[in-house]
């Protein structure tokens, strides 16, 4: 599996959690800005870090694990989509505790009920 493995391993976290889009309803999908809000600042903050990780050489990624394919900056894609596909799932899997359980989370009281 070599390469794949950092991909894998995104795919599992999407494959476990998509369901629960369906399943539960939780409509993360449909209420895309308030993804987008929650996703875009944490996208940001750590691309900018490991960019600069990279940089300094304080990190880096092994050839053997990943496919190689580097962005500007050094940063390998499965790295940029790691930023992009945990937050989604984490979103996903909150949602979903907050279907079962009724918990609202704070959310205004016209959301809530969403």
């Amino acid at each position: 599996m070599g390469q794949l493995t950092y991909l894998a391993l995104l795919a599992g976290c999407l494959v476990v959690t998509a369901p629960l889009e369906l399943l539960l309803r939780v409509r993360v999908y449909a209420r895309w800005r308030r993804l987008l809000v929650a996703v875009a600042p944490e996208f940001a903050v750590f691309v900018v870090w490991v960019l600069y990780a990279i940089a300094q050489g304080h990190w880096d990624y092994s050839g053997e694990l990943t496919l190689g394919v580097r962005l500007p900056g050094g940063i390998p894609v499965e790295e940029v989509l790691f930023f992009l596909v945990v937050p989604l799932c984490s979103v996903l899997a909150l949602e979903a505790v907050r279907k079962v359980t009724g918990w609202d989370a704070g959310y205004p009281p016209e959301e809530a009920g969403a």
